[in-house]
């Protein structure tokens, strides 16, 4: 996939009416609804600040959360949760939408900014189109929730020509939704020139050359609970690594495939032959394929439970495996010190349970005291590394981690693909 897209530097927005996608899917206190963490708010305020400064009117749009966006789907899913379909009002599903509008990310962008912010009540209807036309350069206006209209997850071709009639420019600046195929990360580049903004361009950059041209040794480790959530990753990476380090639940398929005891640890036994065969295309290709050699195991799954280290690789019948064990640290540590790159997807066992992160934590500061180039991949991993304060340690943290994961797999993602190459 070609990384090399043009960006918001290649083009002149001066007078023009710029249509950007962000991502504003901010979390919110589900009493208050007030913004609990103002993060990717922030994080596209120097695109935005860019774009107003070069004299262009910025037309911001967002998604927040999982809105139903008609009431026949909204009744259709809970009776699916068991609800009486008597029972279920219109009045219900529309205070189910406002809990999700943007109103309160156009209001903190607002102080952000220290500017006013227009916020539109609908996304391309009459309040939306006049406040568009109005926009003088200069200004900012933020769109309604973008998935309150059905047209946006189905990439509706004329949701998405409404959206971008609006306006001359398309900037993708949403790197967390760039691998889904939707009306604003793709469908209006069919109908506008589409440049990155300077968030995505700084995911590209990084997370591009460090696939395609890495300094060596280049480690990639990777945790989480399933294997067949990384089977793509695995395969990807092992054309391009030195070392692949696997910790995590998804270990324990591994370690079985190697004939090791593993309790009551989580297994995918449906994965075992494609376990196996992953570890032998290591050997043959000369990647070091380093897996956990013993581990911190529990008789339950519980934050409580007291913790066991076993001596070797074999766990107890009646345990489970939770964490790496205190060798395995040693030796995933090591690696990550010898590292040019490292990029990093996945807790290595069970960390939000504080006797069972351990592991994670060995490995987040692996990487920060490292001198290689750390990339950690959006989701777990990220909050991990953010949670026990070493962030500002790591080369690069990823905003998406549904797509950052993609990233590594070597999917195209249709957000980056209909972007103006360079």
């Amino acid at each position: 996939m070609n990384y090399n897209k043009k960006t918001v530097y290649d083009v002149d927005v001066k007078g023009k009416k710029v249509l950007l996608r962000c991502d504003f899917n901010v979390p919110q206190d589900k009493k208050t609804g007030e913004i609990t963490s103002d993060k990717r708010i922030v994080a596209a305020l120097p695109t935005i600040k860019y774009l107003l400064e070069q004299g262009a009117a910025v037309i911001a749009c967002s998604h927040l959360g999982k809105p139903v966006a008609t009431f026949d789907s909204y009744v259709k899913k809970q009776v699916e949760k068991g609800k009486n379909e008597a029972d279920i009002t219109r009045e219900e599903w529309e205070k189910s939408l406002k809990k999700l509008t943007l109103a309160p990310v156009a209001k903190r962008l607002s102080e952000l900014l220290g500017m006013d912010v227009a916020f539109a009540s609908d996304t391309i209807g009459e309040d939306a189109q006049a406040k568009a036309a109005a926009l003088q350069p200069g200004q900012v206006m933020l769109l309604e929730n973008l998935r309150f209209a059905k047209g946006e997850t189905k990439n509706d071709p004329a949701f998405a020509k409404a959206l971008a009639d609006m306006a001359e420019i398309f900037v993708s600046d949403a790197f967390g939704t760039v691998h889904r195929a939707h009306a604003s990360t793709a469908g209006v580049a069919a109908y506008l020139p589409a440049y990155s903004g300077l968030l995505v361009n700084k995911e590209l950059s990084i997370m591009g050359k460090a696939l395609d041209d890495p300094k060596r040794p280049f480690v990639a480790v990777l945790g989480g609970a399933k294997v067949s959530d990384k089977i793509a990753v695995i395969n990807n990476l092992l054309e391009k690594a030195d070392t692949i380090i696997i910790g995590g639940g998804m270990a324990y398929t591994f370690k079985k495939a190697q004939g090791f005891e593993i309790g009551k640890s989580l297994l995918e036994a449906d994965r075992i032959d494609y376990a196996k065969e992953m570890i032998a295309k290591a050997e043959a290709k000369g990647v070091k394929f380093l897996l956990p050699s013993d581990h911190v195991c529990a008789a339950e799954f519980s934050a409580d439970a007291e913790a066991v280290v076993t001596e070797g690789d074999d766990i107890p019948a009646d345990m489970m495996g939770m964490d790496i064990g205190p060798k395995t640290v040693e030796a995933f540590a090591a690696a990550a010190a010898e590292a040019g790159t490292v990029v990093w997807n996945g807790p290595m066992g069970v960390f939000e349970f504080d006797k069972f992160a351990n592991g994670t934590k060995a490995m987040a500061k692996a990487l920060a005291e490292s001198g290689a180039t750390t990339i950690v991949g959006g989701g777990d991993s990220a909050a991990a590394v953010e949670k026990l304060g070493f962030a500002e340690q790591i080369t690069h943290i990823s905003t998406g981690g549904g797509a950052s994961l993609e990233f590594l797999e070597g999917k195209e993602l249709p957000g980056v693909a209909c972007l103006l190459d360079k």
